[in-house]
């Protein structure tokens, strides 16, 4: 497990809370990537300096923080631009990376599709062009470690013209992948099954909504970024009705144009959806901040006109003073997605906003004409069929998709 020292500056903008919320999260970061997080060197400042974003007093600190808890690393919660990376280690004579270039390590960590990993691919290459030079003389030390993991582990010897000429390929493989995914789109589009997307902050909880709903055995773990490549489920309720549910890569603070960007085939796959579920973890001391990135994103996104749920995760874990941080939006539901009684309100939550977008409609249905209906349970909901003993006559109570033509009635 190498050894981790964290740096970070606070600047007058960012509150002691925000602040807090940075560096617990860096250590979560650090501990996905399995990596040990052995001190802290922050400092408050006006404005990050130009040279090494932190002061030249702090710049000795940190080399002998560094020495004296024989780290292996030092990672910067800010981005460094190249030749800040460069003076600093020049400066501390030590491997430093930063966190952007953390969570693609863990990217390529997390990565299994074809597609997930030349997205991967693509943005560590991009990202580390620049930096070509002197940030991998220092990286190569680790010798595969924090920083070094995935297709970018390949590339410390390449020159620029060689990496620009990757990074073009890359480029053309996920073309085709796109194509292909949007032919599987236009496909389920076809089929008329209501669609739910879930977006969320990394660690929500969406992969086990997912399971709960689906029965999908998709990873789940207590840690960030447990899903990268979008995984859609197709499941039914007990009333024959279809649903596909698609989980996609969390969100997190600061997190750069260039990652998102080089996911947005995952984030397409949601603006697809009917309803949109956006889930929290309402038992994080930091939920409504959390919740706050998540709605900002969806914003740079042009996604806050999807139709959405709240989806309040992990209500058995809040405590009393959460509740007092956390103001509920609307639409919501609150639930412990482990729960089968929360499941079972979460779905009802669901059908509620389907009809919502459904048209409802009441008739009676001949016996000789029920088969037609029948066939439609996949796509219409069906609230109510009865046969009525007086009539002779199914009555039929149901939410339809605008589009559907039903069946003639005689």
């Amino acid at each position: 497990m190498q050894k981790v020292l964290l740096a970070a500056v606070q600047t007058p903008d960012t509150s002691d809370r925000q602040f807090d919320m940075q560096i617990e999260e860096l250590e979560e970061l650090v501990n996905t990537a399995g990596g040990e997080v052995v001190g802290l060197v922050s400092q408050k400042r006006e404005r990050f300096d130009a040279r090494t974003l932190i002061g030249k007093g702090k710049v000795e600190e940190l080399a002998m923080h560094a020495d004296a808890n024989e780290a292996d690393l030092i990672i910067f919660y800010q981005q460094l631009t190249p030749s800040q990376n460069n003076n600093l280690q020049q400066a501390v004579d030590f491997p430093v990376i930063d966190r952007i270039q953390l969570i693609l390590d863990i990217f390529a960590m997390r990565a299994t599709s074809k597609e997930g990993k030349l997205q991967v691919a693509l943005a560590q290459n991009e990202y580390l062009l620049p930096r070509l030079a002197g940030n991998y003389n220092a990286l190569s030390r680790l010798g595969g470690g924090i920083g070094t993991r995935g297709p970018g582990e390949t590339k410390i010897e390449q020159d620029r013209r060689v990496l620009r000429n990757e990074i073009q390929r890359i480029k053309g493989e996920l073309k085709e992948v796109e194509k292909h995914r949007s032919r599987t789109r236009e496909n389920r589009e076809k089929g008329a099954i209501f669609q739910l997307g879930l977006i969320g902050y990394t660690n929500a909880g969406k992969s086990t909504i997912t399971n709960a709903l689906s029965q999908a055995d998709t990873l789940e773990e207590n840690q960030l970024f447990a899903t990268l490549t979008p995984l859609t489920r197709v499941f039914s309720l007990n009333n024959h009705f279809q649903m596909s549910i698609t989980d996609t890569v969390g969100f997190i603070q600061d997190l750069p144009p260039q990652i998102i960007d080089s996911f947005h085939s995952t984030l397409e796959e949601s603006r697809q959806v009917d309803l949109m579920l956006i889930v929290i973890d309402a038992s994080s001391p930091y939920a409504s901040e959390q919740e706050a990135v998540v709605l900002d994103t969806l914003k740079q996104l042009d996604m806050l006109d999807i139709p959405h749920l709240f989806v309040y995760n992990k209500m058995d874990k809040v405590a009393n003073t959460n509740q007092a941080i956390l103001a509920f939006n609307q639409p919501n539901v609150q639930i412990s997605a482990k729960s089968e009684e929360s499941i079972e309100e979460l779905l009802a939550a669901i059908v509620n906003e389907l009809k919502d977008q459904y048209d409802e409609v009441e008739i009676a249905v001949s016996p000789s004409q029920i088969g037609n209906w029948l066939g439609l349970q996949d796509h219409i909901y069906f609230e109510k069929m009865e046969f009525d003993e007086v009539s002779q006559q199914y009555e039929l109570h149901l939410f339809k998709p605008k589009y559907l033509q039903l069946p003639k009635s005689e």
